[in-house]
């Protein structure tokens, strides 16, 4: 728990440096998967993921949320500009649900070149394994570091140990209590509901398929293993030996087929080596849905609130979580993606049930008293998201289900024009030059 009666730590509470990843899928502009090889070769910050279609933009540490965020719209802008000028003009995809696909042959495995043919392989396994069509899934990761003059102002109250020690302790405790409450950033971020007909059956085109579910991607229906990991958060050599047992005992390949709603990562080389030899640098929050109901595909206001979110983790307490407990953290994860709050449960470490429009209102009073004194924005924030729980009606998944069904690719394609026009328009479409290149 941080010192937060320090006036020192009080002061500089929000600090701390941001990094966002969005992914997003290159298509034609009748709305099937873009075929092209990827044409962003070379640019640092965009790469691919599974499918060579899909963009996956990496914006550098930013101060701030806002700078992360003018980032990534710097970015977005430069690739909705590249996908205009190809011979055969493309569009960025503005949902996390994809939209038609002919066949499992329709996803193209990404192609790294001989250099890299491990990450082909790799994606093959992955292929093999969990089938292709999950892969077309696109999400946005949200990473946060705490300051560390911050953490080495909060290490010198402890006084006993290494800092090297405190800092894995204290991104260790944050993990679990995010897992812990990672639903309510499921309940508040999800963003979509609809899907169009092929993604389960052939011939479905232009079938809208929804199933109940307001994030088809953190629910029951999304990306998760074959099995619940059950996390050692000891010390950070425990953590990442448990990871490895995974491995060993041919439940993952490697330590990035670990599909889970939090990470921590290393600074560098985002390996297991590396975090056990070099310690902890950031978390990873991977729950977000793209949103189509904003510009850049993410609202400000969800970026700061996940910001809030770990800060009030930060200062707060929480007994080590039992392996039921973390049995039951991954399994709200997925209730809090359902569409309709009221009919799924929160199971909290002491046992307490409570459907997820209860427990969200409950966290967000929590956070509400928290933060109380604070700016502005901070107060703006947090009235936004509890707005979410007051009325469901004011979720992205409900708006995205009212605007965009009855015709979800067709509706999803004039959108993405729009989007796309939007951008040419802009004048400051070049300054991601010089992050890129």
């Amino acid at each position: 728990m941080l010192h937060i009666e320090d006036e020192y730590i009080r002061e500089h509470l929000l600090q701390g440096k941001f990094g966002l990843e969005q992914e997003s899928l290159r298509i034609t502009r009748d709305g099937h998967f873009a075929h092209t090889p990827h044409p962003f070769a070379g640019e640092t910050h965009i790469d691919r993921d599974f499918s060579e279609n899909q963009v996956e933009i990496n914006t550098s540490p930013a101060e701030s949320a806002e700078a992360a965020m003018h980032e990534l719209g710097a970015y977005r802008r430069h690739v909705l500009r590249v996908l205009a000028e190809l011979e055969e003009p493309e569009l960025l995809w503005p949902f996390s649900n994809p939209p038609y696909i002919r066949n499992e042959r329709d996803i193209h495995i990404a192609q790294f070149g001989e250099e890299e043919k491990s990450r082909e392989a790799y994606r093959e396994y992955l292929s093999d394994r969990y089938g292709r069509y999950k892969m077309t899934y696109s999400g946005i990761h949200v990473n946060y570091s705490f300051d560390e003059a911050l953490l080495k102002r909060d290490f010198s109250l402890y006084g006993t140990g290494s800092y090297r020690d405190y800092k894995d302790r204290f991104y260790l405790d944050l993990a679990q209590r995010a897992i812990t409450y990672g639903w309510l950033l499921v309940a508040v971020t999800a963003a979509s509901p609809l899907m169009d007909a092929t993604f389960v059956e052939k011939g479905g085109e232009d079938k809208d398929l929804f199933c109940g579910i307001a994030s088809v991607r953190t629910s029951e229906m999304g990306y998760w293993n074959y099995f619940t990991p059950v996390f050692d958060y000891t010390d950070i050599e425990s953590y990442a030996d448990g990871i490895q047992r995974y491995i060993t005992e041919g439940y993952l390949i490697a330590p990035s087929e670990l599909y889970y709603p939090i990470r921590l990562k290393p600074p560098g080389k985002n390996d297991l080596r590396t975090l056990k030899e070099k310690g902890v640098d950031h978390i990873e929050l991977r729950m977000y849905d793209l949103n189509p109901l904003a510009e850049d595909g993410l609202d400000l206001r969800d970026v700061q609130f996940g910001q809030l979110f770990l800060v009030w983790l930060a200062c707060g307490h929480q007994a080590p979580l039992a392996p039921v407990d973390q049995v039951n953290a991954a399994q709200n994860i997925k209730n809090a993606a359902h569409y309709d709050l009221k009919t799924v449960k929160i199971v909290y470490p002491d046992g307490r049930v409570e459907n997820v429009i209860r427990a969200g209102l409950y966290v967000m009073e929590q956070m509400t008293a928290f933060y109380r004194g604070w700016p502005d924005w901070v107060q703006d924030v947090l009235a936004f998201e509890t707005a979410k729980f007051h009325d469901l009606g004011n979720r992205y998944a409900q708006k995205v289900a009212a605007r965009y069904g009855g015709g979800y690719v067709r509706k999803g394609l004039q959108l993405a024009e729009a989007l796309q026009q939007r951008a040419l328009q802009r004048e400051d479409t070049q300054q991601c030059a010089s992050f890129s290149r």
